[in-house]
């Protein structure tokens, strides 16, 4: 995946991972591409995290969720852009 050397951008990638951050940078930051990049995933699980709410699934869709926000945190410190699976797709919906 493409690096970028900018720790600033880094940083506010990784804090997108933190979902309601997401909403945040997105309008903070719309012209770092790589922001942008993160923000979106990020959005996507901020609002999938809503089916946590489901009983039985909820805590399961929770976990998933989680470490898929761990994931996104840790390769946006590193300087990626990851792709998290099916959360990557949903995000490029999202026009900004």
């Amino acid at each position: 995946m493409e690096k970028k050397n900018n720790n600033e951008s880094f940083l506010y990638g990784a804090l997108c991972y933190f979902w309601v951050l997401s909403v945040v940078f997105i309008i903070l930051k719309k012209e770092d591409s790589f922001v942008k990049f993160h923000a979106k995933q990020g959005l996507v699980l901020f609002f999938a995290s809503f089916l946590t709410w489901i009983p039985l699934i909820g805590w399961l869709v929770g976990i998933a969720l989680f470490m898929a926000a761990v994931a996104g945190f840790i390769k946006a410190l590193q300087g990626e852009k990851y792709r998290l699976p099916i959360i990557y797709d949903l995000g490029e919906k999202i026009n900004l």
